[in-house]
């Protein structure tokens, strides 16, 4: 059981490194900071940024629900 919270903490946390990476900018962040604050009008849409940014907290949460479950499991060792 610990291997299996262990695996998938790894993959989510993968997971979780990418979908933030592609997310768009909002602001002059970092990404502006070195080049990135030129932006394409045909770089995405509306819908395409609000569903990444569901995928994002539903990655996130199943990462929060491993780490809990990892650390319960391990405690009990």
């Amino acid at each position: 059981m610990i291997l299996t919270l262990q695996i998938i903490l790894i993959v989510t946390s993968l997971l979780l490194i990418a979908l933030i990476l592609l997310q768009r900018s909002k602001g002059g962040g970092l990404t502006s900071l070195f080049g990135g604050g030129v932006q394409s009008s045909l770089s995405g849409s509306a819908a395409a940024d609000r569903n990444m940014a569901r995928y994002t907290i539903f990655v996130g949460m199943i990462w929060a629900i491993a780490v809990v479950g990892n650390g319960l499991m391990l405690a009990n060792v």
